[in-house]
């Protein structure tokens, strides 16, 4: 397999070329032009981040991208999947909101934000696969049915996979609920009956018939029908359907190379990490902690795997920052050259998630950077 390109530019910026323009730049080197976009649907996924959390993408960086894909005639729209946990993104009307309180509306981006797997999380096309972990992946509908796909994502720790970058972005991110049911769990959800209302919810949508109310007003799960699709969970608005957490950190990672796969299938992409405000955990948290290592830069490819080898690779070679949660283990000078998203989520290997991108052909962890 050649070498992959990835193209950086450092936050250095001038009056007369500031950070929008330096993004503009780099992209255009890495060659996002030879994409034909004339009246494509070009999904721009992205994290909206969850309000509290101040780490997310700024939303300023999407209009350079949204700006030149219009010139190319493309059909842009910001978007994102509802989340498998109860939350502020857990639906899309809630989530739309958040989307705004952070920065997202089109008078910024200069286009529109839609929720890829529609009101509750149930919408999504099945793609698919007959890979080693999954046969089929449940991707949001509005992605699904997108011609081009560009993934701008925040470069940081997580606390399943390492760290999120692109695969975490595209995989997990365009997973509807029942999909992320299967990623986080692949078992059966269950009801925590204190805070079941029978509303009926779950029964209504439960499309193998495995959820009833009794006349105690509580619902329950016939697991002799459930096929774990996650459909409860993701209707459930009082946080009475719940995940059963049970993949380990390494399987995870490898089910979302095989999303991001599905995603990505037979379509072009391409993809930008944002490595700054490199915070130890995913940005789904209503809080962010002390970033692990001073910002960097912003790192561009049409390769998601080599994106993620190289943005890992200069996390790992930068020095860690004093007060960072990494630092206090040991002095933070000695951390140059070491793993530090290891060192933050002792029981992740993020490496086999780029090892088996590269076993279903979704990449090359073989690159060369390029300085813009």
């Amino acid at each position: 397999m050649p070498v992959s390109e990835v193209y950086f530019t450092n936050l250095r910026a001038t009056p007369s070329l500031n950070l929008l323009k330096k993004l503009e730049r780099l992209i255009k080197k890495a060659g996002i032009e030879t994409i034909d976009f004339k009246r494509k649907i070009t999904a721009i996924k992205i994290h909206f981040g969850e309000p509290g959390n101040l780490a997310y993408i700024r939303p300023n960086y999407t209009a350079p991208v949204v700006r030149l894909l219009k010139e190319k005639e493309a059909i842009p729209f910001l978007t994102d999947t509802n989340t498998l946990y109860w939350g502020r993104r857990s639906n899309a009307p809630h989530h739309i909101e958040s989307a705004f309180e952070n920065g997202f509306s089109p008078f910024t981006t200069e286009c529109p934000v839609i929720i890829a797997d529609g009101i509750k999380g149930t919408e999504y096309r099945e793609i698919k696969l007959n890979l080693e972990y999954c046969k089929t992946a449940k991707i949001g509908s509005a992605i699904a049915d997108s011609d081009i796909i560009i993934s701008m994502n925040h470069f940081k720790g997580h606390e399943m996979t390492g760290f999120g970058g692109a695969l975490k972005n595209l995989g997990m991110g365009c997973a509807s609920v029942g999909g992320k049911l299967f990623l986080h769990s692949g078992s059966s959800p269950k009801i925590h009956e204190k805070n079941c209302t029978g509303c009926r919810m779950c029964e209504k949508y439960c499309a193998h018939g495995a959820v009833k109310v009794g006349a105690d007003k509580i619902a329950r799960i016939d697991y002799k029908k459930c096929v774990g699709c996650g459909q409860c969970v993701a209707v459930c608005q009082f946080d009475a359907a719940r995940v059963v957490w049970l993949n380990s950190a390494e399987e995870v990672s490898k089910k979302v190379s095989e999303y991001a796969y599905a995603v990505l299938k037979d379509k072009p992409s391409f993809h930008i990490n944002f490595i700054m405000n490199v915070s130890p955990d995913c940005d789904c948290y209503g809080f962010n902690d002390y970033p692990l290592v001073p910002d960097l830069g912003i790192a561009a490819s049409f390769d998601p795997v080599a994106l993620d080898k190289a943005s890992a690779d200069m996390v790992t070679s930068a020095p860690a920052l004093k007060g960072s949660k990494i630092s206090g283990l040991q002095n933070a000078d000695d951390l140059v050259n070491k793993d530090k998203f290891h060192l933050t989520h002792p029981d992740t290997h993020w490496q086999s998630g780029l090892e088996h991108a590269v076993k279903i052909g979704l990449g090359n962890t073989e690159y060369k950077l390029i300085n813009v």
